[in-house]
């Protein structure tokens, strides 16, 4: 603990010590105050001020330190200054006081618990941020929530300090004007219990719950207001209509077909979306051939004296259709219409909040539904670089069209998509050369993630320029060159084909976004709240459309949430649970990665301790040639709770499930290492990394007393 915080928590607690140690918790009692009313009352008149004050500064001590006797000194209020100069003196030093607990709390506790439940605390500290002022204003209308609980409490949140004043000094004003009335009356009063009635307690419940009621009602207001200029069908064709059939349309058709609901799937280009046509399919089978490429020449390594292999890129890039072609019925129109889904093969456009007009071979139709959920997906982001456009240039998206291997391939980005493809292609003979204007490739990652898998892509002959801001591209007697801005001076890169592989943006254009006013969030994303609605409570977004995370798994997680909301929401809404995201980039090594690594633990100033285990010592990596990479797990300071996990090395991605599930599931490292894992495979490494956490936290006290008991049994 920082000097400044041990040094005020010694004062609050020599204040609070000496309070008890004095007995005045006796002298703040009913009896008292009704023994000592006319020796106060006559002080009170002949030293105004200074009673005030000094009633003043005690009320604010007694609040601030959270002691007992705030009833009683409210009471005291009503009995001395009356009910109109109580209650004003009451209003301002009890808010007075319950700020300055309030602000102790924080400075004191906040890092603390923040380092502690930082991940677990996200979901409250952004419903306190969205809402913080109605909670707060409920639980002080409610008085049988104790204040000084309330105020310590919400010291642990983000509220802002001048919120939590006014909001406490408006919410309590109600019950100090019950206790400063009743002061008034001291001389009726025979006990604390008297001043509330049950029907004095019921009042306070309904009114607690008039600002939930409010913000309901305020909720209702705005939907009317969103749905004024619409008319609303008296009976719908469908519950669900799903704009878009990649993973997050597919799962929001599935689920809703699956529970018997009417839905229908409009996609306007292919089955399956991005990941199986462009994106994830695709890319992995050609990395397999790429990889198996890397083994062959790797074939020494292996006790084989010469391994050759005729190579031709035209028929790789056939067998990824065919491994495209072979998966497409998993996500086909034959299958989804047997499970009960319509799927229309055209183009989407919203024309009413309950209405999608479609676009198909045989003309136009427009279908009505309850509900909607776009899944309308993304697409590879190019950047306005001068001459770009004057560039045959390939995407994510074209770049399964080619069929001549490229023999100087330029790759612009340093991301997970831009670092698969450098390697396929460099595996594949292309001279590749990576520009990524960030100081490190896969900048996400912890700076040992990037040193090993740039380290790994140099050793394979990809040129890895970093710091390269591109600025212009331009022809030159034919010859394709790259201008590039480094450390001040311009760089001249020359190439063949450039692939663009500068991130993903969401498809927000050509459905009726703009004509709807479906609101945007600064990412350029479809705006949307936990629940994945959009300013439209009845259309909902899911996927690379909304993110914040561009995976499939992601997007088939958060379709579950939207359409069990979609068709359920009148009576039970789900947020959407982000407190366990796994991901993986799949090059050569591995890197897959769940919950926090290093540099965001450090951004978000939250405690943890690291265990590292190396796999270049694991015996299965060792057999397999493939010793290399590492488990690096973060926990929480002094406990076996997993904070994060990130893995380097063959097989990551698969490697990674039996963390996810831990974290999940709440299950620490002991319980891992306490797990039987078979040897000898890949996956011992997790028992390992939990063995290295163990043994950091073995009982150095107690196993130095077992060293002398065992000395001690040898000699008996």
């Amino acid at each position: 603990m920082k000097p400044s915080r041990l040094i005020l928590l010694l004062i609050m607690a020599g204040l609070i010590g000496l309070f008890f140690s004095c007995d005045l918790q006796h002298e703040l009692s009913l009896d008292n105050l009704k023994l000592q009313q006319a020796a106060i009352v006559d002080y009170r008149q002949n030293n105004p001020l200074s009673a005030l004050a000094l009633y003043a500064g005690l009320y604010i001590a007694v609040t601030g330190l959270s002691l007992p006797g705030a009833t009683i000194l409210t009471l005291a209020g009503g009995a001395v200054f009356g009910l109109l100069w109580g209650t004003l003196i009451v209003s301002f030093a009890s808010t007075i006081g319950a700020t300055l607990a309030f602000l102790a709390a924080r400075f004191l506790f906040r890092d603390w618990v923040k380092s502690r439940f930082g991940t677990r605390l996200q979901a409250i500290d952004d419903g306190v941020r969205r809402d913080g002022a109605v909670y707060l204003f409920t639980l002080r209308l409610v008085p049988l929530f104790p204040f000084f609980m309330i105020n310590l409490a919400m010291g642990l949140t983000p509220i802002k300090t001048r919120t939590f004043y006014w909001v406490s000094q408006l919410g309590m004003l109600a019950g100090t004007l019950v206790y400063v009335n009743a002061g008034t009356q001291l001389a009726k009063i025979d006990s604390l219990s008297a001043i509330l009635s049950p029907a004095l307690l019921g009042s306070f419940a309904l009114l607690g719950v008039f600002p939930l009621a409010a913000k309901k009602m305020l909720e209702v207001i705005q939907q009317r207001k969103v749905y004024a200029r619409w008319t609303k069908p008296a009976r719908f064709d469908n519950n669900l209509i799903v704009i878009g059939a990649g993973a997050g349309g597919l799962v929001s058709a599935y689920i809703a077909a699956a529970v018997k609901a009417k839905v229908t799937l409009i996609e306007k280009h292919k089955m399956g979306g991005d990941c199986l046509n462009t994106g994830c399919v695709p890319s992995k089978a050609l990395i397999r051939s790429a990889k198996l490429l890397s083994h062959i020449k790797r074939a020494k390594e292996f006790g084989i004296a010469k391994a050759e292999a005729e190579f031709d890129f035209a028929e790789a890039m056939a067998r990824v259709q065919r491994v495209i072609e072979t998966i497409a019925p998993h996500d086909s129109v034959e299958r989804y219409t047997a499970l009960g889904v319509e799927v229309i093969e055209g183009s989407a456009k919203i024309v009413s909040p309950w209405a999608v007009e479609v676009t198909t071979e045989t003309g136009v139709q427009t279908l009505t539904s309850r509900a909607i959920v776009i899944a309308a997906g993304a697409s590879p982001l190019v950047p306005p670089i001068a001459g770009l456009e004057n560039i045959d240039y390939l995407t994510s998206d074209n770049v399964w069209n080619l069929r001549e291997l490229p023999k100087r391939l330029l790759v612009l980005g340093g991301g997970p998509i831009g670092c698969e493809l450098t390697q396929t292609f460099a595996r594949l003979g292309s001279q590749v050369t990576q520009v990524e204007m960030a100081p490190r490739i896969m900048l996400r990652e912890d700076p040992e993630v990037s040193d090993m898998v740039q380290a790994r892509f140099q050793a394979e002959g990809v040129e890895v320029k970093v710091r390269h801001t591109a600025k212009e591209f331009i022809v030159e007697n034919g010859e394709h060159i790259l201008l590039a801005e480094h450390v001040g001076q311009m760089v001249r890169i020359a190439f063949d084909k450039v692939l663009v592989a500068l991130g993903r943006s969401a498809n927000v254009q050509g459905y009726g976004v703009e004509e709807m006013g479906i609101a945007l969030s600064p990412r350029r994303t479809l705006d949307t709240n936990p629940f994945q609605q959009t300013n439209y409570p009845n259309i909902y977004a899911v996927g690379d459309v909304a993110g914040p995370y561009q995976f499939t798994h992601t997007a088939a997680h958060q379709a579950w949430y939207a359409t069990v909301n979609a068709l359920f929401g009148p009576f039970k809404k789900f947020r959407t649970d982000y407190a366990v995201i796994p991901w993986s980039t799949f090059t050569d090594p591995e890197v897959a990665r769940v919950g926090l690594n290093e540099q965001e633990a450090q951004a978000q100033n939250i405690a943890y301790e690291v265990s590292t285990y190396g796999i270049d010592d694991l015996d299965r990596a060792i057999a397999d040639g493939e010793a290399h990479g590492f488990v690096k797990v973060l926990t929480v300071p002094g406990k076996d709770k997993i904070l994060g996990v990130t893995i380097v090395g063959e097989h990551a991605g698969d490697l990674l499930a039996e963390f996810v599930l831990a974290m999940k599931h709440g299950i620490g490292l002991n319980k891992i290492l306490g797990t039987i894992h078979i040897y000898p495979t890949l996956a011992e490494a997790n028992k390992h990394v939990a063995g290295v956490w163990k043994r950091n936290h073995a009982p150095q006290g107690l196993l130095k007393w077992l060293g002398r008991y065992h000395a001690w049994r040898r000699k008996v």
